[in-house]
């Protein structure tokens, strides 16, 4: 779940990086389905002209075509078999009158870290391929609860990025390598790689990615597409591989900010008695964040530029002076600002998630009964099979999270009380507080990097830790292009500011339309850009 530190082997059809791209083919942008977001798709299927079986098969065609071949994304790493079956008894409930929710007949995709039967869970890993959770996560429960067809599941960086000081984003040893669908040589960020790339390629409506600290905002930003980091607690983690409970989180990845905005509405329904964060804030949670979408928010509104996080690439530079500039045509109030303590946390943070890493990984392998019971058998597992676990990188973090104690130890607690305010009380909501603020913008992450999978990942900055390690929310939007890979604003506020981000985000995304398909470009070169 981490995008970066600041410091299908089976059955996935991986394909080596190097291998020969091609453009996607008409037959997709027949199917109907390039594009199209939820209302579209719900208004189709309420006038007849489309039903979600045959949605779910054209979702399912495209996925073979330019995932498994063509492009070879290696977005999606598993598809559901009982996708088209779910599908086919949606259109039955529709055609009796009987519409479960919002999501009714739409597939959505689920990154690979979270428990969705019948599926495999593996964050990844060969250690996890032949592990089937007995039930789904809370918040997989709630999207068919809606009425969402659960597609598959998605790619990521091997343990949500946290085995490997040197690791590329988007690889894992059983899915392998996820491209990015703008320009296939460079990087999809992580750790929701797949995630990302899918929706973004139009392989699903929607997907759920998952973050501890940038892993659901720099994946959506090198995508092109919006993503929501929900303060930590408004949306269930039970079922889901863990990494810190302190800062993990599933978020909304999607085309646009309504859709993602309808997807938090459900994903924030879910019940979990099994989780104290969540059972926490019924008084926080609203029913449909789609009530937050005003193309007017931005008027009064005194937005904070976090000058800080710039400075790094004049093109990214210039995306955000445009965006701003789009701001205060809106009516937006927009300062100079500052975090007082921008990046004093991140030690602190490092401490927490090797102890919660530890911690909540034992408990999830024992519980769910997974072949490695523990950690540590994790780590003798990875020794055993290095020839294809460790190709590439090693495992590192995961050697040093397997050292710490309990969370009982004192260097644990004055680390995670040290990490939370510097971010959040002494971060945000001191910047906030000083100049009157409604939000915080800087730049989501720079434009993607060149995959290398022999020295890793080449990161360049990003804006989105403080709201990580507070425990935040946090929005991205597409605010242009720097050559042709995408380029994102994050937008944050304090804990419970959901509606509030959405609102400012869709006002943007509607006074900038910034966003634009992917061309599947095989890499990045003047006529490539040109064209």
């Amino acid at each position: 779940m981490c995008a970066a530190l600041s410091t299908c082997l089976l059955g996935c059809g991986h394909v080596p990086l190097d291998a020969p791209p091609s453009a996607p083919t008409n037959d997709d942008a027949a199917a109907g389905i390039v594009e199209l977001d939820i209302a579209t798709l719900q208004s189709r299927m309420a006038d007849d002209e489309l039903d979600s079986r045959t949605l779910t098969r054209a979702y399912l065609d495209r996925i073979a075509a330019i995932d498994d071949a063509g492009p070879t994304l290696n977005a999606v790493i598993e598809t559901s078999p009982d996708a088209l079956d779910e599908a086919a008894a949606l259109d039955s409930e529709r055609h009796a009158g009987h519409l479960r929710g919002p999501l009714h007949g739409i597939p959505v995709l689920l990154k690979d870290n979270i428990d969705a039967t019948p599926m495999v869970n593996s964050a990844g890993s060969l250690a996890l391929a032949a592990h089937r959770p007995k039930a789904d996560a809370p918040l997989v429960r709630a999207l068919r609860e809606a009425g969402a067809v659960v597609l598959g599941k998605t790619n990521l960086s091997e343990w949500a990025n946290f085995r490997s000081t040197r690791s590329s984003s988007g690889w894992s040893a059983r899915g392998g390598q996820t491209r990015n669908p703008y320009v296939l040589d460079r990087s999809p960020c992580g750790s929701s790689s797949g995630t990302g790339a899918a929706i973004a390629a139009s392989l699903a409506a929607v997907g759920v990615g998952t973050e501890t600290d940038g892993s659901v905002i720099c994946p959506a930003a090198m995508n092109g597409l919006v993503g929501i980091k929900p303060t930590v607690g408004l949306v269930s983690r039970s079922g889901i591989i863990p990494i810190s409970e302190s800062q993990d989180t599933a978020g909304p990845m999607a085309r646009s900010v309504a859709d993602a905005a309808l997807l938090l509405g459900v994903m924030a329904s879910a019940a979990d008695d099994a989780d104290a964060a969540t059972g926490a804030v019924a008084t926080h949670r609203l029913k449909d964040y789609t009530d937050a979408l005003d193309p007017d928010a931005l008027h009064g509104a005194r937005i904070g530029v976090l000058r800080d996080a710039m400075g790094r690439n004049p093109d990214l530079d210039a995306a955000m002076e445009r965006a701003i500039a789009a701001m205060e045509a809106a009516g937006a109030t927009v300062v100079d600002s500052k975090l007082p303590t921008a990046g004093d946390w991140d030690d602190a943070e490092y401490t927490v998630l090797l102890y919660e890493f530890k911690d909540g990984l034992n408990r999830y392998l024992r519980d769910s009964g997974a072949a490695v019971g523990s950690l540590a058998e994790l780590i003798e597992f990875n020794k055993a099979n290095a020839d294809l676990e460790m190709r590439w990188f090693g495992q590192e973090i995961l050697l040093q999270a397997q050292k710490k104690g309990s969370l009982d130890e004192a260097d644990y607690r004055a680390a995670a009380r040290k990490a939370k305010r510097l971010a959040g009380p002494e971060g945000i909501d001191a910047a906030l507080e000083h100049d009157d603020l409604d939000a915080l913008v800087a730049p989501a992450t720079g434009p993607a990097w060149v995959t290398d999978l022999v020295n890793g990942d080449h990161f360049g900055g990003a804006g989105y830790g403080a709201a990580a390690v507070a425990g935040y929310p946090s929005v991205t939007v597409p605010i242009g292009d720097v050559h042709g890979l995408p380029v994102g604003m994050i937008l944050m506020g304090p804990e419970w500011s959901e509606a509030e981000l959405i609102g400012l985000a869709y006002a943007l995304e509607q006074a900038t339309r910034a966003r634009t398909p992917p061309r599947f470009l095989p890499t990045l070169s003047p006529q490539a850009v040109n064209d």
